[in-house]
């Protein structure tokens, strides 16, 4: 199976799908994760350091396709979990996108597509491009990670929008659901999740720990084995991996419109619009 991530930049889409790949390899899958962002940030957090990318490796053949092996390509990490980052072009020099595109089309050389139980795709794109589209023309699934706010679900229903568009043009993508980071609420998401009938797949809260195990390149998995108190945490990215595992028949999201979506939140009773409506209540009206 083959899952596509998606998500705004900043909103945690790396941190939660290698904690994801890690939770599905501790439920007994070989899996794969591909990061697709020319930072090449996605997977050091389980190979433990930057790997070469796609990019790198191809210039050290000379673009040699037929020259380049597996193991040149891919890195096993934590848990078993194997990784491929595919890099980029340096900044304003050229589109990443293909880059991805050619990184699948190496792997499928190499029957390296076939080779797992999951696959995972962590894609760029808050907007989704032609070309960092092409994971979701081979994903029978595609998640988005969003928090609690207005621009993070905003790229979210930009998102929903491309799985549309590929299912019209003959693919067979579905959407599995939305899968909140950083929440100590969830009212937006929940508003949201219901106006797309989509599912809201978990919530995993705002944690200093996720941070800092960002920061010093472990996942969570790592820190519970060290010791550290990180089951909630541990837990709910198990739930969602095992979920995810069943194969769940997923949706064609009902997509909000461009202007609607600045409207879907305002007729919420919210508790931050009740807190505005006392302080706009303090504020003296002008003479």
């Amino acid at each position: 199976m083959i899952i596509a991530v998606y998500g705004k930049g900043g909103v945690g889409k790396s941190t939660v799908t290698s904690n994801l790949a890690v939770a599905m390899a501790k439920l007994g899958k070989k899996v794969l994760q591909i990061g697709c962002d020319p930072k090449s940030d996605s997977t050091f957090t389980i190979a433990g350091r930057m790997i070469p990318t796609v990019v790198e490796i191809l210039d050290a053949h000379n673009y040699h396709y037929e020259s380049i092996e597996p193991e040149n390509l891919v890195v096993a990490g934590y848990a078993g979990v194997h990784v491929v980052e595919t890099g980029g072009p340096p900044a304003g020099s050229g589109c990443g996108g293909y880059v991805v595109g050619e990184t699948v089309k190496l792997l499928e050389r190499l029957d390296l597509m076939t080779s797992y139980d999951i696959i995972l795709f962590d894609v760029l794109g808050d907007v989704v491009c032609g070309g960092f589209a092409t994971p979701l023309q081979y994903a029978d699934l595609a998640c988005v990670v969003s928090s609690n706010d207005f621009d993070a679900l905003f790229a979210a229903n930009r998102i929903c929008e491309s799985i549309v568009e590929k299912n019209a043009s003959g693919y067979d993508v579905k959407f599995a659901g939305v899968i909140g980071n950083r929440c100590d609420q969830t009212e937006l998401l929940e508003t949201f999740t219901r106006r797309t009938e989509s599912p809201l797949l978990g919530v995993v809260p705002r944690a200093e720990t996720i941070r800092q195990s960002r920061v010093q390149g472990f996942t969570v998995f790592e820190l519970e084995d060290m010791g550290e108190p990180v089951q909630e945490l541990t837990t709910e990215f198990k739930r969602i991996a095992a979920h995810l595992i069943s194969k769940p028949p997923g949706v064609i999201p009902d997509v909000v419109g461009t202007r609607e979506m600045f409207e879907l939140f305002r007729g919420e009773d919210l508790p931050w619009k009740r807190s505005a409506a006392k302080a706009d209540a303090s504020i003296p009206s002008a003479q």
